[in-house]
């Protein structure tokens, strides 16, 4: 009987590590599917280093904040009214909830500015 393969085979001529450019798309490969199928040793191998473009000066008191905040909080409360105010069904119901949401978000954020105490 004659057999086909070599006893025993030979090397597999799929190998990723016959060159190096077989290796470094292996390693290419390897980081695709930890992203996709391993998020998690994705995060831990790359530390997250947060951007610097918009960036709030250190120097600004809580107050000023406070109020910044509570003006932000009432300008989105007005906008999503307003896009509710064109919209119908259930995509109204949800922009309302929405506005609902940024309003008591400015309620805490003005309760919070009328208790604030000033540092002496």
């Amino acid at each position: 009987m004659f057999k086909v393969t070599p006893n025993p085979p030979g090397a597999d001529p799929a190998s990723p590590y016959e060159s190096v450019d077989s290796k470094k798309l292996n390693e290419a490969a390897e980081r695709a599917l930890d992203f996709y199928l391993n998020p998690a040793a994705l995060m831990n191998n790359t530390p997250r280093t947060p951007s610097t473009i918009f960036m709030i000066s250190p120097d600004i008191d809580h107050e000023t904040l406070l109020v910044q905040t509570c003006e932000n909080l009432a300008s989105a409360s007005v906008m999503a009214g307003d896009v509710a105010a064109l919209v119908e069904g259930p995509h109204r119901h949800t922009l309302l909830a929405l506005q609902q949401v940024i309003m008591l978000g400015e309620l805490a954020a003005n309760r919070m500015l009328d208790t604030y105490v000033p540092p002496k």
